[in-house]
């Protein structure tokens, strides 16, 4: 069994989840202090990639992203910069498909919070901004890191997406579920089996972490 897919996979889930960081928690706040219209559409844009097949939407950013569209001729016109089966594309691509991992958890969080927090924090002299960091998002430590882990996880696992905008380039864009999928269709099961393993494992161990958050979460911090 080769490492490298194994290695692409944990790199590429990494890179996605701090990118999310940073656009999944503000946006996530946003939608918790909104309830128009605009908000709606917003949701349900955001949920189309947990009802999409993934081979739907690895379609349609593959043409989006194509060098024959658009936006791709533009990147590639003006940035250099190719989309399509590139470690590139599947970070863009990962973005989109595991934005709702992120927003979902913290937005519910957010929105449970009692309003009578932030304005005690407002009263004492406090920004919105240092209310946010000091005061909300301590207070969704538990939701913050299942977001984190979930969002990770969903990342590791990805097929369809991956397969359409990446291919399978050793060394570039070959993660390990393409590497499960190319070994089977190769007939060696074995090392499929391997990849799986080791897939599996971390993910169980993920997914150990998760309820271990939600767990801590429920007991309270005096328990």
């Amino acid at each position: 069994m080769e490492w490298t897919p194994i290695w692409l996979s944990l790199k590429l889930a990494a890179i996605t989840t701090f990118i999310l960081l940073f656009i999944g928690i503000p946006l996530a706040y946003w939608l918790s202090r909104r309830s128009s219209l605009g908000k709606v559409v917003i949701e349900a844009v955001l949920t189309m990639p947990l009802v999409l097949p993934p081979s739907v939407l690895g379609f349609y950013l593959l043409l989006t992203f194509s060098p024959n569209s658009v936006l791709g001729s533009w990147l590639l016109k003006y940035l250099n910069l190719s989309l399509v089966f590139s470690f590139e594309g599947l970070v863009v691509a990962s973005v989109i498909y595991s934005l709702p991992f992120m927003v979902s958890p913290v937005k519910s969080a957010l929105a449970h919070l009692p309003k009578s927090l932030a304005e005690a924090s407002y009263t004492m002299g406090k920004s919105k901004l240092e209310t946010f960091y000091r005061v909300l998002l301590p207070n969704i430590k538990a939701s913050l890191y299942t977001a984190i882990v979930l969002t990770f996880a969903h990342t590791l696992g990805e097929f369809g997406v991956v397969l359409m905008i990446g291919g399978k380039l050793d060394g570039i864009t070959k993660v390990a579920s393409i590497a499960i999928y190319d070994a089977v269709d190769n007939n060696q099961y074995q090392q499929a089996n391997q990849y799986s393993l080791v897939l599996f494992a971390i993910t169980f161990m993920l997914v150990i972490l998760v309820f271990i958050f939600n767990r801590n979460s429920i007991r309270g911090p005096l328990e």
